[in-house]
């Protein structure tokens, strides 16, 4: 667990984090959620970035949704998660739009492949720019290097690693380095469940120069 100016946040393997924030609770993108989440149904706001079944999983929604969970996601998971939870407030986002929730702002940034098939950008995935307290937090998606990252200036970035579907190491830190340029600090992620291993975060993290990272464990 990683407490940046009262801000909690828990890395729950893969894309996924648990946020923590002026009495909300806000999960990314949570897949294979450790059995702790079982029934937890404690999310006031979930983040979904695209349809891929790493990053929409109904299966791991089930453990954090309750009623009152306001979801924010990408067109494209508009449908399925409609389907699934009729009752809750779905939120459509789009890159470069912004939407107020209580005491903040999520706003959608771009999220593609520039070099492979994966994320292509005409599908519109997205990341997330998450504004609250003074502090910004980017939630970079599944991407490869892109210019939409350019000058964002995150205080937190969260940020893939594993090569493949995304960036490889060397290109997330040529990307936190050159184009992102976070103030406090950098995390790796999108590794140790489908691709990519803790070497690929650790070599990131030797790469980054212009800010602290961190090495986070599942929990």
């Amino acid at each position: 667990m990683m407490n940046i100016e009262g801000i909690e946040i828990r890395w729950n393997g893969h894309d996924g984090f648990k946020i923590q924030v002026n009495g909300n609770k806000i999960y990314v993108d949570p897949y294979k959620l450790i059995p702790s989440y079982a029934h937890k149904s404690d999310a006031d706001i979930l983040l979904i970035s695209h349809n891929h079944f790493d990053h929409l999983s109904i299966e791991d929604i089930n453990n954090v949704i309750n009623e009152n969970t306001k979801i924010i996601c990408s067109h494209e998971c508009v449908e399925v998660l409609k389907n699934n939870y009729a009752d809750n407030e779905i939120i459509p986002l789009r890159h470069k739009e912004a939407k107020a929730v209580g005491n903040m702002e999520i706003r959608g940034i771009e999220a593609y492949n520039t070099n492979k098939k994966f994320h292509p950008k005409k599908d519109e995935k997205i990341g997330f720019i998450i504004n609250v307290n003074d502090l910004k937090i980017y939630h970079t998606g599944d991407t490869d290097i892109i210019p939409e990252m350019e000058n964002v200036n995150p205080d937190i970035l969260f940020v893939p690693v594993s090569g493949t579907y995304v960036m490889t190491a060397k290109e997330a830190a040529k990307a936190t380095n050159e184009l992102i340029k976070p103030k406090k600090i950098a995390v790796p992620m999108h590794y140790g469940s489908i691709v990519g291993t803790v070497k690929d975060a650790e070599d990131f993290c030797k790469d980054v120069s212009i800010c602290k990272t961190a090495i986070m464990e599942i929990e």
